[in-house]
């Protein structure tokens, strides 16, 4: 495992903050991560202003194909009146260009967990240091202006730079054999603990959105499938699994609608191409699909359909698509069921079988 560019801003961050508040030296700070995972961090590139201090943590990949490895992520902490707190991103982190993203149009690219983590960081030590006035933080990453190009983000609208990502703070490996097998040993162990009814989602969001709005069901019991819908389904009907119920972003499932079993953006990425095909077929016209095709990210698109009051029609029949091709997978030897949701939208819809499904969870 390595730690991501969230991790790197947050302990970098608290380091400046101990420095510019003590005015000691620190050649490393601690973070615990969302995760649950303790880091020792190790401080760089130390500099010193009359208000302000600036370090670096150095980003670790670990064994993930990540561009961002190397890379040294900046914490600027300056001294201010007021606000209390205040972020914001400098050289080669991105700008939000386009909507439909987590952050607003403006915006540095600095996703909600990382924002979080910086926050929670650098007021604990004003906290502890009984600091009365507030600070500004500014996270740069020198070398993201050239890696960003590698990445997604021109595509997504967010230019100039990289995004500071990471859920959990920690990056584990996407090796696509590590990834299948440790989801077929995370299966096993539940069937083999008499259960034959699996709750499954595609990642931290689902668990996330399971957590706060499916709060009938144990959360802890989640399986993590990530991109890899084809090979779940098969070992599920491999292993006499009864039903599985899905809760996904409409993001990753709106591929499967289209038959896509890998979801991972390197083997498919329709969204836009189903989002307005569905559309038509709720009753969009020509323009309305055009200007589905233009956007981004499903969010944005979720936020058109919903202004034209196709959301409603468009949901049971992407849902419906989702579950032919998914019935289709297992030969129709599990029960499968469906909950949708969205960032901004919350739930989104379901298949009729649900609550069955989570009377047998």
């Amino acid at each position: 495992m390595g730690y991501t560019t969230g991790s790197c801003a947050a302990a970098a961050a608290k380091g400046a903050a101990y420095m510019l508040l003590t005015g000691r030296e620190f050649t490393e700070v601690e973070l615990l991560t969302p995760k649950g995972i303790k880091l020792n961090l190790e401080l760089l590139e130390v500099k010193r202003e009359a208000t302000s201090v600036t370090c670096a943590v150095r980003k670790d990949g670990g064994d993930d194909p990540d561009a961002t490895h190397g890379l040294l992520v900046y914490a600027t902490v300056t001294k201010q009146e007021s606000p209390k707190f205040s972020l914001d991103g400098g050289v080669g982190v991105g700008r939000v260009t386009k909507p439909g993203l987590e952050q607003a149009v403006g915006d540095a690219a600095i996703n909600r967990v990382p924002r979080q983590m910086i926050e929670n960081e650098v007021m604990s030590v004003m906290e502890e240091l009984e600091y009365p006035s507030g600070v500004k933080v500014v996270i740069s990453v020198p070398g993201g202006v050239e890696v960003a190009k590698k990445t997604f983000n021109p595509r997504l609208g967010i230019m100039g730079g990289i995004s500071i990502l990471g859920t959990t703070g920690i990056v584990e490996p996407m090796s696509d054999a590590a990834l299948i097998r440790s989801i077929e040993i995370e299966m096993n162990m539940q069937v083999v603990n008499g259960t034959k009814h699996l709750l499954m989602t595609p990642g931290n969001y689902g668990k996330t959105f399971i957590k706060e709005h499916m709060k009938e069901l144990d959360a802890n019991k989640v399986i993590k499938c990530s991109n890899y819908l084809a090979e779940t389904v098969d070992m599920a009907v491999n292993k006499d699994v009864k039903s599985i119920l899905f809760v996904s972003h409409l993001g990753k499932f709106i591929k499967v609608a289209g038959g896509i079993m890998n979801t991972h953006s390197h083997h498919a990425d329709c969204r836009a191409e189903l989002m307005a095909a569905f559309a038509i077929r709720a009753g969009a016209n020509l323009e309305q699909a055009k200007k589905l095709l233009d956007c981004i990210t499903t969010e944005e698109a979720l936020g058109f359909c919903k202004e034209w009051g196709l959301l409603e029609k468009m949901i049971p029949l992407i849902i419906e698509k989702i579950i032919y091709y998914l019935d289709h997978r297992a030969y129709g030897r599990l029960e499968i069921g469906v909950v949708l949701f969205s960032n901004e939208f919350g739930l989104l819809g379901m298949s009729d079988n649900v609550s069955e499904l989570i009377k047998n969870l």
